[in-house]
């Protein structure tokens, strides 16, 4: 399956169109270069904007419903009972990528017992596992750091096709998602 289009989007300052796997007037969703759990993706809007108050009100209101209808297909085709639903708003707040983006996150009963419950996935997604642009800086090339944070020994970055392959998986999940 070919993207979604022809015109290129981006992440910040990184080209993603072949991670892309849902688009609205205002918004995308893309597969995650290195998710901190299975099915964890991400939603952003078309326009490159770093902060959440910087988003119109046309397009805060597409990315909560694209949040909305991209966390329905995620929670059923990974067989979750539950989503995180983030945002980082700011670099200060731990974002990696000068580009609002909501992390969508599948959870299911005692999923992370073995790292300390639940609400380990807080630091893992503002700590160094959490850290997109960095991962997207070393697969693209280095960029300008935003911010500065230490290496990543234990999650490795999916390679393009891997990322495209589960792109065109929920491109199509996504045609069988209702109106909500």
């Amino acid at each position: 399956m070919p993207p979604l289009t022809s015109k290129p989007i981006h992440f910040g300052t990184f080209l993603v169109t072949s991670q892309v796997f849902h688009l609205t007037p205002h918004s995308f969703a893309l597969v995650n270069l290195k998710p901190l759990l299975p099915g964890h993706v991400l939603v952003s809007p078309r326009r490159v904007v770093p902060r959440v108050s910087e988003l119109s009100a046309a397009e805060i209101t597409d990315l909560f419903l694209t949040v909305q209808r991209v966390g329905c297909m995620i929670e059923r085709v990974y067989d979750a009972s539950s989503l995180n639903i983030a945002i980082q708003d700011g670099v200060d707040a731990g974002q990696s990528v000068p580009h609002i983006h909501t992390h969508v996150i599948p959870r299911k009963r005692a999923d992370l017992d073995d790292r300390g419950g639940g609400d380990a996935l807080y630091g893992m997604l503002d700590g160094e596992e959490g850290n997109v642009g960095k991962h997207l800086r070393q697969r693209d090339g280095d960029r300008p750091k935003f911010p500065a944070v230490t290496p990543d020994s234990e999650r490795k970055p999916r390679s393009s096709e891997e990322m495209a392959r589960e792109a065109e998986w929920l491109a199509e999940e996504m045609t069988k998602e209702g109106d909500t």
